[in-house]
């Protein structure tokens, strides 16, 4: 299990810095199915959480500050509802939405590009909002906010460093709205094995770097794409079997 955890966690987090946002839609859905849908999606919080802080220091000085204020400050006001669904969701239903979430986001954001440009605060505050509770029930915060990102033409490389302290805050505030609704969600690990993600997390990190100078954007989104479909539709094929058990 421990050597499947990392694995997972390695390849979300070389995504992560391949495209700035990968990381929670290629590694949740397999994090669940090793995990459980209620612990699992915790340490996909914790895990996105520390690679954003460690890609944060390479992308300072792209960060739009006020982006960020405005869309973190909704997301945050989305992690409550979303906390309050993870503890009172039945586990194999949760894993059934996990999969069918990440199923439907990607498949938005595959479409996106005929989106009617939007920009204001109203669509910030919903696309905030809505990544807040996707970030908190399923662990995939991302979505919404490409959708926003196309939808408001935000320039890729200021997007991409902003989403780095923006799911950092998500992160942060969804394990501490799960504590507080359900202590007993925290995942309970051997230290070893928690040594392990966290090294599986800097080696993805270092191989997404190496890697960001042969692969081309497209290619890398369309890998996380690939990878995030056969996660998300696994997940919703075990917590279908479980409910018809």
């Amino acid at each position: 299990m421990a050597l499947l955890l990392a694995l997972a966690v390695f390849v979300g987090a070389a995504m992560q810095r391949l495209t700035g946002m990968g990381f929670a839609l290629v590694s949740a859905p397999f994090v669940v199915l090793i995990m459980g849908p209620v612990t699992g999606i915790v340490l996909v919080n914790v895990c996105g959480a520390l690679s954003s802080l460690l890609i944060l220091f390479r992308v300072l000085g792209h960060i739009d500050w006020k982006k960020y204020f405005i869309l973190a400050s909704a997301a945050l006001v989305g992690v409550v509802p979303g906390a309050v669904i993870v503890r009172y969701i039945p586990g194999a239903w949760l894993q059934v939405g996990v999969g069918v979430l990440v199923l439907v986001s990607l498949t938005v954001s595959l479409r996106m590009k005929s989106l009617k440009p939007e920009s204001g605060l109203k669509p910030m505050l919903i696309a905030g909002a809505t990544s807040g509770i996707m970030n908190t029930t399923a662990g995939v915060g991302g979505p919404a906010m490409s959708v926003y990102a196309v939808a408001s033409k935000w320039g890729q490389q200021s997007f991409a460093a902003t989403m780095q302290p923006y799911f950092l805050t998500v992160g942060l505030a969804s394990i501490l709205a799960k504590y507080v609704a359900s202590p007993a969600s925290m995942p309970q690990m051997e230290p070893w094995v928690w040594v392990a993600v966290a090294a599986a997390i800097i080696a993805g990190l270092v191989a997404g770097e190496v890697l960001s100078k042969r692969i081309t954007p497209a290619r890398a989104r369309l890998l996380v794409v690939l990878l995030a479909y056969l996660g998300a539709t696994a997940a919703t094929i075990r917590g279908i079997f479980e409910l018809v058990a």
